[in-house]
């Protein structure tokens, strides 16, 4: 009977078709992602405020207002901050403290949503061991940015779309996706002569891309330190989320230690696993600082803003919801911990899975005991964004 009445009713629209003109079903809009919302505070406000040891992060804050001032397009409020800075003995704990206190006005980051809590993740600086030779103990590359990799700016094309930008390749005369990370291990870029070091473990190398940056010791025992010089344009795909999903292990044991486990257990399963994040990251080499400058004291590696990263005073952000350079309070919790990290930090870095309004990456520094930190670290936090006194936030995006 069921068959009977689906073909009476294919037999009426068949026989109505030519007088009855269907409506177009109303296009499904995706949903609006949150945007950051600030709201004014006051320093009381601010958890553990009177207890941080400010003048830990100066040297950051002086690394900000280096890149700020430098920039046309930064607000020019910055200017006279950063001119007062240039006053202030960094040394003393209690003269930074009235500096902020006196110069900058804190606003509490929620969400368009309501959420006033985030993920906040970790991050190091990994030592690998390198040679700039293959060989069969050095067979895995790290790549400089191939040559056919083009980067689109589609402000050029759309004005509207300010700030956003698309990668890829030419196929004969139109621009396709660059090759994913499953095409180039599989040797389908043009990446002769690209490789600018070669490393011993995938693993380390897969999340050396992960981290944006890091450093190889050769074998003369001199030291080689790459930063982010690009990237695919392929969108990040997390392999800790792939093996939760397939129920190899849990969210709370989802760390880059397991993930590491995990490889050695599963040897021959290892490269399809790294595969699944379509996502690459090419690197350059980074010219060491000169002796006695503010780059050489804090002696990390380049964030997005071109300054070097002060460990555990610098965080990764959605530059769309907190300005990169700004001074920032954390208020979060040491990882698989209820112990509180509650401290100033400045905004200098962003990542491929660093989006939203109330999302963070805390950098540990450099080291396999950063490192400890940095793979167990998924905790929830808060922020207040810190902006020059008298002036308005930055508008939402």
């Amino acid at each position: 009977m069921k068959l009977l009445r689906t073909s009476v009713a294919a037999a009426f629209v068949a026989l109505a078709g030519c007088q009855i003109v269907p409506t177009a079903p109303p296009a499904v809009q995706p949903p609006t992602p949150p945007h950051a919302v600030y709201t004014p505070a006051t320093f009381d406000a601010l958890p553990a405020w009177r207890d941080d040891a400010l003048a830990a992060a100066w040297p950051a804050f002086l690394a900000s207002c280096k890149a700020l001032v430098a920039r046309p397009a930064t607000p020019p409020a910055w200017n006279a901050v950063c001119a007062a800075a240039g006053a202030v003995d960094g040394r003393d704990g209690a003269a930074v403290r009235s500096f902020f206190e006196t110069h900058f006005t804190p606003w509490r980051v929620s969400a368009s949503d309501g959420r006033e809590t985030g993920l906040v993740t970790g991050y190091y600086e990994p030592l690998l061991e390198g040679s700039y030779a293959r060989s069969g103990q050095y067979a895995t590359p790290l790549y400089a940015p191939p040559d056919d990799l083009l980067t689109v700016d589609l402000a050029e094309l759309y004005p509207e779309l300010a700030g956003k930008r698309v990668r890829g390749r030419l196929d004969g005369r139109r621009v396709v996706p660059y090759w994913t990370r499953a095409d180039i291990d599989a040797g389908r870029a043009r990446l002769a002569g690209k490789a600018l070091v070669w490393v011993t473990d995938p693993v380390d190398a897969f999340f050396l891309q992960v981290q944006g940056s890091g450093r190889v010791e050769l074998a003369d025992g001199s030291i080689l330190r790459l930063g982010y010089a690009d990237q695919n344009g392929q969108p990040y795909r997390s392999i800790a989320r792939v093996l939760i999903d397939r129920g190899e292990m849990t969210l709370d044991q989802a760390s880059m230690q397991s993930i590491r486990r995990w490889g050695v257990e599963h040897p021959d399963q290892l490269q399809a696993l790294l595969d699944e994040n379509p996502s690459y990251v090419f690197f350059r080499i980074l010219p060491a600082p000169a002796p006695g400058s503010l780059e050489a004291r804090i002696d990390g590696p380049t964030g997005s803003l071109g300054v070097p990263l002060l460990a555990r005073r610098a965080i990764a952000v959605d530059p769309q919801a907190i300005p990169l350079g700004a001074p920032v309070w954390l208020a979060t919790t040491r990882p698989l911990s209820d112990a509180p990290l509650q401290r100033l930090v400045m905004a200098q870095d962003t990542g491929g899975a660093i989006r939203g309004p109330l999302r963070a990456d805390f950098f540990w520094g450099f080291g396999d005991e950063a490192g400890r930190e940095a793979g167990r670290m998924r905790q929830q936090g808060r922020m207040w964004l810190l902006w020059p006194a008298g002036a308005a936030p930055p508008a939402a995006n």
